[in-house]
This record gives C-alpha cells, sequence and structure tokens, in this order.
C-alpha cells in the first residue's frame, strides 16, 4: 500500500510546475468584506518538497487513496435504503468500525471530513485520484439525498435531529451534518465540482426549512449540544452564494451562552468542552469577514490569545479530557489525556483568519509551534495512523487509531491536517511576500510574477536559503519572520549581509527590485531553554530546542496496549487508558544557573548527565517519553 502511492506522489509533484489557481480552503478570509493585511495562498500554488512534512503528507495520502468509497457510503445508503445499484447488494460490503459503526451517532462524519481532505490532497499534488475519489463520494451522496427526497443528507435518520431540537440525549448530529456539509463546500472550492454545490444549498434549503420556526426556547435548548462548526459552514455558504437564507441559518446557530460572556470580554471558560468552544469562535471570525461586525473581531482576538498566552501546554496543545481547566493549575492537569488534536486543528484554522487581518508574526510563531509540536507529532511514522490525544503524562506513549476499526473525530480532523502543511508557509499582500514557516517548498506568486523556491533542512538545520527562480524586475518586499525563540540573525542577499534591526517576533524587510537567480539566505540561531507549567513554582517544565519540544525517552518497559473501547455507550469512556507507567520511571531534569544541564549528540539530540536521551517529541514514537520534568538544581 505504501509503496504504490508513495510512486503517485513521487511522480506528480516533479511533474507539476504549478496548477490552476485553486483557493487553499474556504477558512482563511475568502471573499472577505473587511480589510485583510494578508492573504493566504491558494494551496495549488504552494508544492512541498522532500523533508518531514511531506514524509507526514505522502503516509496521510496513502491512507486516504486505500480508503473504500462504497464502504464510506455504505451508511448513507443503509439509512437511504438504496442499495440497488450495488453490485451484491448489502451484504457485499464490509462496515467500517467504530465511529462510523452502524450503531454510532457519529456515524458519516469521517466521510465529511475526507471530502475536505480528497480537496485538499488534490491542490496539495495535483494527483487526480483525489479529485475522482472526491467525485465518487459526491455522486453517491447525491443518490441518497435524492432517495430521501426532502434536502436532507446523512448516515443516520433525520429522527437524531429531531431529539435534538426536543433535547432529548443523542451524541452530535449537527456536528456531523457541519462535516459533510463543510466538506462538499471544500470539494466545490477545491476542486470545482458543481455537483457538490448543489447538494450542499440543498442541505442549507432543508435546515432552512426545518429551522425557520422554531422558537427561541427550543433553539437554545438544542445548541446546548455539541453543534461543531454549522453556522461557519453556512457563513461559507451564504459567501459562495449570497443567499440570504443561510446567513440567517448561520444566525441561528450563534450560541448566546457560550460566545455573549467572551463579546463582554470574560475569558472564564470554567470546565467547558474546548473543542466545541473553539468552532463557535471561528464562526465568529467568518462573521466579521462577511459582516464586518467589529465585536465579532474583538471576541476572536480576545479568546485566541487567552488560549495562546494561558491555556496552551509546551506543544502548542490545548485541553485535558476534552475540556478546559483551571490555567493557574497546568501542572496538576497534566495527564495521559491533554491535547486533543481536533482543537489544535482548530486552533490553526482560527490563527490563519487572524494573520489574514493583522499579519502579527506572534500568531505565525504559535502556527509554527503548534504545527511541528502535536500536528507533525500526532503521525505514527511506521503505519501512517494518528493519535486522538497527545499524552503529557510522564512515562506515558502515543495511542494510534487503526485503518477500518477507529474514525475518532482527530482522524478526520487528521485527514485534513496532513494534507495542508503547506497552507501557512507563505501570505502575500500587494507588494509584499512573508515567509512565515522554514520549510523545504516551491512557491507561484502570481500576482508579482515571480516564483521562488525554499531550501532547508529546518529545524534540524537553523538555516534556509530561498531562491528567486523568476522575477519579472518589479520591486517588492521578502518579509522573512524573525521567530521568537531565535538569537540575533545573519542575513544575506547574493552573499552580502543585510543589516538586522528587528527584534523576535517580528519581521526582516528586505526590499529590492528582485531579479532571476537572486538568494537569500538566512540563519535564525537556536538554543535550548525551558517553559514551565503554569506558574514556575511548580517546578515542571517542557524543554526546547528553538520551537521544537524535546522529549526523553523512557524505554519500552511494561507497555501494554491501552483499551479505548471500554464502554462505547458513553463517551468519555472512549479513552480510558491505562499506561502501566513503571514507579521507578526517572523524570527528574538537573539545572544549573537556570539552564538544564545537556549534552549534545546529534542535530537535535541531547543527553541528561544520567543518559536520558532527549529527542524532538514528533519523532518519539512507540516508546514512553516525558516531556514536563520535575526540575532539581545542582
Amino acid at each position: 500500500m505504501k509503496k504504490y502511492i508513495f510512486s503517485i506522489v513521487h511522480l506528480v509533484l516533479p511533474l507539476i510546475v504549478m496548477a490552476q489557481s485553486i483557493y487553499p480552503g474556504i477558512d482563511a478570509g475568502m471573499d472577505a468584506r473587511c480589510e485583510l493585511k494578508a492573504k493566504a495562498f491558494p494551496l495549488a500554488d504552494v508544492r512541498l518538497l522532500p523533508g518531514r512534512l511531506r514524509d507526514n503528507l505522502e503516509r496521510d495520502s496513502a491512507w486516504m487513496v486505500n480508503i473504500d468509497t462504497k464502504r464510506l457510503l455504505h451508511s448513507f445508503r443503509n439509512n437511504a435504503g438504496v442499495f440497488a445499484g450495488l453490485e451484491g447488494g448489502y451484504e457485499s460490503v464490509r462496515k467500517y468500525g467504530g465511529w462510523e459503526s452502524l450503531d454510532c451517532d457519529l456515524r458519516g462524519h469521517t466521510t465529511g471530513h475526507l471530502l475536505s481532505a480528497y480537496g485538499l490532497m488534490y491542490a496539495a499534488t495535483g494527483a487526480d485520484v483525489f479529485r475522482l475519489k472526491g467525485d465518487s463520494i459526491v455522486d453517491g451522496l447525491a443518490e441518497v439525498q435524492a432517495a430521501l427526497g426532502n434536502g436532507y443528507l446523512s448516515a443516520f435518520p433525520e429522527e437524531l435531529i429531531n431529539r435534538n431540537m426536543r433535547g432529548k440525549s443523542v451524541w452530535a448530529p449537527w456536528y456531523t451534518l457541519h462535516k459533510i456539509l463543510s466538506g462538499l463546500i471544500d470539494q466545490y472550492v477545491l476542486t470545482g465540482n458543481d455537483r457538490a454545490l448543489e447538494i450542499a444549498r440543498k442541505m442549507g434549503d432543508w435546515a432552512h426549512v426545518k429551522l425557520a420556526d422554531v422558537p427561541e426556547e427550543t433553539r437554545r435548548l438544542m445548541l446546548r449540544n455539541e453543534f461543531g462548526g454549522v453556522n461557519e459552514a453556512f457563513y461559507n455558504l451564504y459567501a459562495i452564494t449570497g443567499e440570504k437564507r443561510y446567513l440567517d441559518l448561520a444566525r441561528f446557530f450563534y450560541h448566546n451562552d457560550v460566545i455573549d460572556p467572551l463579546k463582554d470580554g470574560n475569558t472564564d471558560f470554567g470546565t467547558k468542552h474546548t473543542n466545541t468552544f473553539i468552532p463557535k469562535v471561528i464562526a465568529e471570525a467568518r462573521n466579521y469577514e462577511l459582516t464586518s461586525d467589529a465585536k465579532s473581531r474583538e471576541l476572536a482576538e480576545l479568546f485566541w490569545h487567552s488560549m495562546t498566552c494561558h491555556h496552551c501546554f509546551a506543544t502548542g496543545s490545548l485541553s485535558q479530557k476534552e475540556h478546559f481547566f483551571d490555567s493557574a493549575k497546568m501542572a496538576s492537569n497534566i495527564n495521559g489525556y491533554t491535547g486533543e488534536t481536533c482543537c489544535t486543528y482548530n486552533m490553526l484554522k482560527l490563527s490563519r483568519h487572524l494573520f489574514c487581518w493583522n499579519a502579527d508574526p506572534a500568531v505565525a510563531d504559535y502556527y509554527e509551534r503548534a504545527l511541528y509540536n502535536h500536528i507533525l507529532a500526532q503521525q505514527d511514522p511506521e503505519s501512517g495512523m494518528v493519535c486522538y490525544f497527545l499524552p503529557l503524562l510522564s512515562g506515558a506513549y502515543k495511542v494510534y487509531s487503526t485503518p477500518e476499526q477507529s474514525f475518532w473525530c482527530c482522524v478526520g480532523s487528521g485527514f485534513e491536517s496532513h494534507a495542508k502543511y503547506a497552507e501557512g508557509i507563505y501570505y502575500h499582500a500587494p507588494g509584499r511576500l512573508f515567509v512565515n514557516l522554514f520549510a523545504p517548498s516551491r512557491l507561484n506568486w502570481r500576482e508579482q510574477g515571480m516564483t521562488l523556491t525554499q531550501t532547508t533542512d529546518f529545524p534540524s538545520s537553523s538555516t534556509t536559503s530561498i531562491r528567486i527562480d523568476n522575477a519579472n524586475g518589479k520591486k517588492c518586499v521578502i518579509s522573512l519572520r524573525y521567530p521568537s525563540w531565535s538569537g540575533r540573525p545573519v542575513v544575506k542577499v547574493n552573499g552580502r549581509p543585510v543589516k538586522v534591526t528587528s527584534t523576535p517576533s517580528s519581521y526582516i524587510d528586505i526590499e529590492r527590485r528582485w531579479k532571476t537567480g537572486d538568494i537569500i539566505e538566512a540563519d535564525f540561531p537556536m538554543d535550548i531553554h525551558m517553559e514551565y507549567a503554569g506558574n514556575e513554582s511548580d517546578g515542571r517544565a517542557a524543554v526546547l530546542y528553538g520551537p521544537v519540544v524535546l522529549a526523553g525517552d523512557m524505554g519500552t518497559e511494561g507497555m501494554e496496549a491501552p483499551a479505548p473501547f471500554s464502554d462505547p455507550s458513553v463517551r468519555n469512556d472512549y479513552y480510558t487508558y491505562n499506561y502501566h507507567v513503571p514507579a521507578n520511571l526517572p523524570v527528574t531534569l538537573s539545572v544549573r544557573n537556570g539552564r538544564p544541564e545537556l549534552a549534545r549528540t546529534a542535530a537535535l539530540e541531547f543527553a541528561t548527565p544520567e543518559g536520558v536521551a532527549l529527542r524532538p517529541l514528533y519523532d518519539m514514537h512507540r516508546c514512553r517519553y516525558t516531556v514536563y520534568w520535575q526540575l532539581k538544581d545542582d
């Protein structure tokens, strides 16, 4: 399987110079009616070159290509009673399990994620196999929607929506519809599939009829249940069509109990469900972009700053057991359930909105931190499977999904995340290019008539080189991010030093009339530093080298496969991991004069005096590890 798809990607990527302009996704200022200081590039205009990010993309593509669309569509066809067109009928289809099983209320959500992911992977690689996979799902969903007859579309009966509206127990039906609707919109935006938009509009029309006369009391009752970012999807449908009924639907899902306090400046989130919260803020970001509602922008920025300054672990990840906790007690909340990956996926989406608004390098600093230390670390290089949580409990290890029997929410968002690494590398404004990430890549800046190639081994190396492959002689500014973690950079253009007057977490602006063959070389020195868990007095800290979180290799003693499905009837019991951490596990780190005592053994490897090896968390797989150390002064 792996060998087959790798050959596809390796053949396709070098042959594509630049595909036709396609939006990188509808989540970053598309059709904005407000002032933007930066714009995202179409994903098709950026190509990842060989390196750690592309390795993850290729493993993701391997899994995606081998998913059987007939099996994905089975639960939808089962709901609509449509089997006549299947060779062998009902019994010929092997059913997927886990959260896609026929007895799970969330079935169908993975199909929505994959519609988005196939579109993203097609834009990122140009490989037709991903467009064709998306087309086959869209065609099957059109058949199901026609059979259901009223525009409704899901893998579960409409009765689950009715239960939600009555306030009865049900998992998250509107969450699942959000994923399907967003996937259809992404298919339209990223691959030009008009049929996908037609299906999405019918879903919107059904929802408009369904909710048109719902009393306010019922609306507030149903919004107590998780509904994902379905309002964001309706905002996006409105952005494409201009139909006000979709704007009305987006506003229907405004969650007063959650957003009103934030609008008033209240950032006490208690123990609310984190990944239920973030999509509601993303929807407000879209509201600002489409209606210029300043309050929506203010609350989105307030939320983002509160998250990144007070609620994030060193990895850029959020939550424990999926919920907020008292940020002053972070050290006591370091456990095996930290860092739900969907939270980071959504924080990166929100970050893209904010960067388009303000071009703030601090946003790019966070984006880099979360991308390298959580998203990159989520995927197992051996199998391509992904984690639900990124556990920070000392002695824990990563628990991966399975190809056919998991399909957790973080599997779905993972399909997307590993397809779109290229989206955060570059942004642009009139006459200005932002280089936010140091990643081997090729860019076609169409508006400027310029193509360039970035070559780097970052983060194994602190240097990056940007070669102008083609220029039309126009003057412009290339702005290199001066990261918050960097020492004094050394920057050269064609071998000549550039004076650096800016400070960390800013940009180094280089303005000139660029010529073909010009080369920018930059060295951003990295060093070891520590980040405390909450209060320094707690004495727990993570070790980083530059932006990279280092983890101590604790070996494999006593490792057992956790049982994540102890009681499928209770959602929180899906994740009752027992890591059997040995009692004598060493988790202390010697510190002298405020610096950890570490010896460098390789480019990104270090060792404690006791011989414990530290490596990037994204390379720590199938072993126990420590991220937060108990510090001791020598």
